[in-house]
């Protein structure tokens, strides 16, 4: 049975579904459907949309709050983001238009999926619900809510609920590591080979921000001359391994045939939905949904 299967067996699978998850859920957030709702509301900044149709569920407890979810993320943007949200509508209006965006763009860019994704909706529900919340705000904000009955908005949202328990788990690890948010953006766009620096600045860090990480960083033999080095580089790769085993625990529970199936349907799609990212707002975004760069 895929139950008694022994974590080499399940990690590599369990970390597939994990970047498939991702690539089902990004696009969403530059997709010009979802912004054209969020501008009828009266919300029409890119990066505010983000922050308020991501955080919708956790917001009304406040931008500290969301801040601490969010990690990485700048706690001044976010504090700005959602202020003019408030001035403009309510969280519940977003998460409204986000998913009417998310149906409307499912059927018009993947509709082959649509089908098989939607049939999966009770199973990766059931896979959400046996997820420990404990330490996991941002993910019980987003399991607590109502559940639709549109079956493919359903599994889309379970899809999601799984992800950001990934998503506080990894952040639960770099805590452990005692790695700050702008230190994690470094680390990660070195593991990544992205731009220089452009995860972390992509998150609202400036230029003293950025000195400060790396400086902590080298004090810890993390980095040398403003650059990640090889020790980096392995403790990063070490947080990855650690998340991933941690997160194998959604997909055992959905097993072996169903993670196989939600597989089948999400990753031949995967490029085309990246390439939505690409067209939208550019080939950097989401990169937890883009493999690494070569050199």
């Amino acid at each position: 049975m895929a139950e008694d299967w022994t974590s080499s067996e399940w990690t590599p699978l369990s970390a597939r579904a994990s970047f498939a998850s991702h690539r089902l859920i990004g696009w969403i957030y530059w997709d010009p459907g979802a912004l054209q709702r969020y501008a009828a509301l009266g919300v029409d900044m890119g990066g505010v949309t983000y922050i308020a149709s991501r955080s919708a569920p956790l917001a009304p407890a406040g931008a500290q709050v969301v801040a601490a979810a969010f990690y990485s993320i700048s706690p001044e943007f976010i504090a700005a983001s959602l202020q003019i949200t408030e001035q403009h509508t309510t969280y519940e209006a977003m998460i409204s238009a986000r998913n009417d965006a998310v149906v409307a763009g499912l059927q018009a860019y993947v509709p082959e999926i649509c089908h098989g994704l939607a049939s999966l909706a009770e199973p990766l529900w059931a896979a959400a619900d046996a997820l420990p919340v404990s330490g996991r705000a941002l993910f019980a904000a987003h399991r607590q809510q109502a559940r639709p009955a549109d079956p493919l908005l359903s599994a889309w949202l379970a899809v999601n609920c799984i992800r950001e328990w990934r998503g506080d788990t990894h952040f639960a690890v770099l805590t452990a590591e005692d790695i700050s948010g702008i230190q994690a953006g470094l680390l990660h766009n070195a593991f990544l080979n992205y731009p220089k620096d452009w995860i972390p600045r992509s998150r609202g860090a400036d230029d003293n921000d950025v000195a400060s990480a790396y400086a902590a960083l080298e004090s810890r033999g993390l980095a040398a001359a403003g650059e990640i080095n090889e020790a980096g580089l392995a403790l990063r790769a070490h947080i990855e391994q650690r998340t991933g085993a941690l997160c194998e625990r959604a997909w055992r529970v959905l097993g072996l045939e169903r993670t196989t199936q939600f597989l089948s349907l999400v990753e031949p799609v995967g490029d085309r939905l990246v390439t939505r990212i690409d067209e939208t707002a550019g080939t950097e975004w989401m990169p937890a949904a883009r493999h690494r760069r070569v050199n």
